[in-house]
């Protein structure tokens, strides 16, 4: 009944800002990837429009750059060709008119306007162009010509006086070189007439983008003094016929002359300059041939189709995840929940009560307010589980623990130490006050009454015994204040049972009844240990004082499949008090610890149960518990190979059972310790499997070969889907890590065909036996005789 490990359970903040601040975060957490998912989204549609507009940016800027250079081909072309046509036709036109060289010069004339009418005819119609012009020198027409022909003459000859100036700087250079030397570009001029070169140029005529093109046709002869040259003006118009040719070729749609840059939405505009000044003369429009335009309008239904369905998915998601997040959120709850409360009960356990008590002692340390703590324990609890089961054991907590509350006031708290142990914490006791005779007084009577349990099938008489201490008189150590609650409580019982007491230093004395118990226990185990030992040297048995001896009870295990034969049995420890009783470990294992006579009783039980199976059928085994203090002690495993050498149990036959706690407490110590062990292949199991520190590593890292389900699941079968669920995910977790598994507690048939169905390996409980004497141990001849037993689970190294 010692209030032990009161902070060693306190693995959880108080403050319930956490699962807020862990709540805000979740949502940040939302939300950044809602930002991310739609940003993702974005990019990749914005990625697409940025590579569909830099795929139109090339096309068009190439389709630009073929125009330019087709225009620029089309000038050359034109001078190129007038170049040939003077360079052979002209020259054979001309020689009668260069022949006649004593004819008169109106005959001159005429023969020469009708060789420009001819020439200009054949450029026109051999070559394609729009307009030809024979002129002189000076500009004038040498040429038979219609008026309109003269008047469209006169408004384009200054606009071709530039051109025709160059043409007739380059061929005067060219006839008198040898009067001064030219310039370098006169000599360039000069070589391109003398090899029939012709000028070709862009201008604007008559509004309109022209291709103009000069050559000279003619020759000066030695028989003229002041040579006379004539030359061929030939013009193309490429705004007509010349700009289809440019639109098929270059696959320009729609293609158009514009005098301004009017291009429409889906039109481009390119800029026609003049060769010889750069001015603008006129646009070329069309509808430009835009790949990536095209390819995005394909893709964009498709790629908008799974915009929203990545949209609609990603939503779906963020649902599921904000979900899965208040899921967890409420099994986190849940979890604080299980973690601080019984589960049988729903009270706070050890852990919340020892932070409620912290918190007290905190805020009463510089006032006035007194406090009083009270453990509070079942008088005849043992008795119901014997008798009727752990069933309605569990059952009669449940109603005590109903019970209990009612009479508290709302700011008092009630808390399940564990068994038929509970703690009570009153703020705000004043002096002289009747709160806390009135609140003891009336649990004290509620105990008392009977308790209908099984439905109505049983009723049960406990009773319940309450030692209260008061902070601060009793002082402000929780240790000492929790101390002196059990004192009290243990004179409470002493007394007589169902009644309550307040702790006074007088309950503290030498001969007080828990040092009382310690001694007596101290003085039973040196003579059962001296017997048991049959020492020659130890002292008489006959001067020590007679407080009874020590027994070991031992539980039958049973294989969960045909037959259930007995694979082992637990040994459990009882006292036969020569004037309490049949004691039960939870009255003196306490004593033994706080007197250090565990190491003594553990060796002792160890050494009668090792002694006991060595007469039982070899497939057997025997379970024996170990303490924490007996964990941490260096020799141990050097003990218990001396206790199996002496009483010849082979190591694979003997099971040590260690809580959860065990293994928290010294990692390093006990982890040597049982690798010592299991290298001569003793057998360890976990004793009562998620009610403590339920941590999946210590089943790998000590090499755990059997756990045991404790009884408080076991129960639950039938009566709550949470048990079967815990059992079954324990036995799939034992399954996959080849691990044995006990089912303790079982004491009705339907439990019994559960667990086997669940895939339990052992079973053991009430429905198979109680804890009986080694002399009232007969499963394993009966079941040797019927010849039912098969090897043991746990005694496979």
């Amino acid at each position: 009944m010692v209030f032990r490990g009161l902070r060693l359970h306190i693995v959880l903040p108080s403050s319930s800002n956490t699962f807020q601040q862990s709540w805000i975060a979740s949502g940040r957490i939302l939300f950044l990837i809602a930002v991310s998912g739609l940003g993702a989204i974005g990019l990749v549609v914005l990625s697409a429009l940025w590579a569909g507009t830099e795929s139109d940016a090339a096309a068009l800027d190439r389709q630009r750059q073929l125009v330019n250079a087709r225009l620029r081909e089309q000038v050359d072309q034109v001078a190129h060709v007038i170049g040939q046509f003077g360079n052979g036709y002209l020259t054979r036109v001309y020689p009668a008119a260069r022949s006649t060289g004593g004819s008169s010069s109106s005959l001159d004339a005429v023969l020469t306007a009708a060789a420009g009418s001819a020439i200009s005819q054949t450029a026109m119609s051999a070559f394609g162009y729009d307009q030809a012009f024979v002129v002189d020198e000076k500009a004038q027409l040498l040429m038979l010509a219609d008026a309109q022909t003269e008047k469209r003459y006169r408004w384009m000859k200054p606009l071709f006086l530039p051109l025709l100036q160059d043409a007739r700087l380059g061929v005067r250079h060219g006839t008198v070189s040898n009067e001064r030397t030219p310039s370098s570009m006169e000599n360039r001029l000069a070589s391109a007439v003398r090899s029939n070169r012709a000028l070709a140029n862009l201008m604007r005529l008559e509004g309109r983008p022209t291709i103009v093109g000069v050559v000279a046709i003619n020759e000066a002869t030695e028989r003229q003094r002041q040579p006379m040259r004539q030359f061929l003006i030939v013009v193309r118009f490429i705004d007509g016929a010349a700009l289809d040719e440019l639109s098929r070729e270059q696959g320009l749609n729609g293609a158009r002359f514009a005098r301004t840059a009017d291009a429409d939405e889906n039109e481009v505009a390119f800029q026609i300059d003049a060769t010889a000044n750069g001015e603008p003369i006129g646009f070329i429009v069309w509808r430009p041939d835009l790949p990536g335009s095209r390819v995005i309008g394909r893709l964009m239904p498709a790629l908008s189709i799974a915009a929203l369905v990545i949209a609609i998915l990603f939503s779906v998601l963020l649902v599921r995840l904000r979900s899965s997040l208040g899921e967890l959120k409420r099994s986190e709850l849940h979890a604080r929940q299980l973690a601080l409360h019984d589960v049988l009960t729903d009270l706070p356990n050890r852990a919340l009560f020892a932070m409620r008590f912290d918190e007290c002692l905190a805020e009463t340390q510089n006032s006035t307010e007194r406090s009083a703590v009270a453990l509070l324990d079942l008088d005849r609890f043992k008795a119901v589980n014997d008798t009727f089961g752990h069933a309605a054991g569990d059952e009669l907590i449940r109603m005590a623990a109903e019970r209990i509350r009612s009479q508290l006031r709302p700011g008092d708290t009630l808390a399940r130490l564990g068994g038929d142990e509970f703690a009570l914490l009153l703020r705000d006791i004043k002096d002289h006050d009747h709160v806390l005779p009135a609140i003891c007084e009336a649990i004290v009577a509620e105990l008392g009454k009977p308790f209908p349990l099984l439905r109505g099938e049983a009723v049960a008489r406990v009773g319940g015994s309450i030692g209260v201490t008061v902070v601060p008189d009793a002082g402000r150590n929780a240790d000492d204040i929790m101390r002196y609650a059990d004192v009290a409580l243990y004179e409470a019982k002493m007394g007589g049972r169902g009644q309550w007491r307040l702790y006074s230093p007088s309950m503290d004395g030498g001969r007080n009844a828990r040092d009382i118990l310690k001694n007596e226990l101290r003085e039973v185990l040196a003579k059962d240990t001296a017997s048991s030992a049959d020492d020659p040297q130890s002292d008489p048995i006959v001067n020590r004082p007679d407080f009874g001896s020590l027994e070991v009870y031992y539980q039958t295990v049973h294989r969960a499949e045909a037959g259930y034969a007995a694979s082992g049995a637990e040994a459990l420890v009882r006292w036969r008090h020569s004037q309490r009783g049949l004691l039960t470990p939870a009255s003196f294992i306490p004593v033994a610890e706080e007197g250090g006579l565990i190491d003594a009783l553990g060796f002792w039980v160890l050494r009668e149960a090792c002694r006991a199976a060595c007469k039982w059928p070899e497939d057997t085994f025997v379970a024996v518990n170990v303490s924490p203090a007996q964990l941490r002690r260096p020799n141990f495993a050097e003990e218990v190979f001396a206790v199996l050498e002496e009483s010849g149990l082979q190591p694979s036959r003997l099971e040590l059972e260690l809580t959860e706690s065990s293994l928290i407490e010294d990692n390093s110590d006990v982890y040597t310790v049982l690798k010592s062990l299991r290298s001569q292949g003793v057998q360890v199991s976990l004793d009562d499997f998620g009610t403590g520190f339920s941590c999946l590593s210590h089943l790998v890292r000590f090499d755990i070969d059997r756990i045991k389900i404790d009884r408080s699941f076991v129960s639950q079968l039938g009566a709550r889907a949470n048990g079967a669920a815990i059992i079954g995910a324990i036995v799939a977790l034992s399954r996959n890590l080849g691990i044995s598994t006990t089912a303790e507690g079982v004491e009705t048939e339907y439990q019994r065909d559960f667990l086997t169905a669940l895939g339990c390996t052992d079973l053991q409980g009430y429905f198979f036996s109680k804890p009986v004497p080694l002399r009232d141990l007969d499963s394993f001849q009966k079941a040797e005789s019927a010849g039912l037993l098969t090897t043991a689970p746990g005694a496979v190294a």
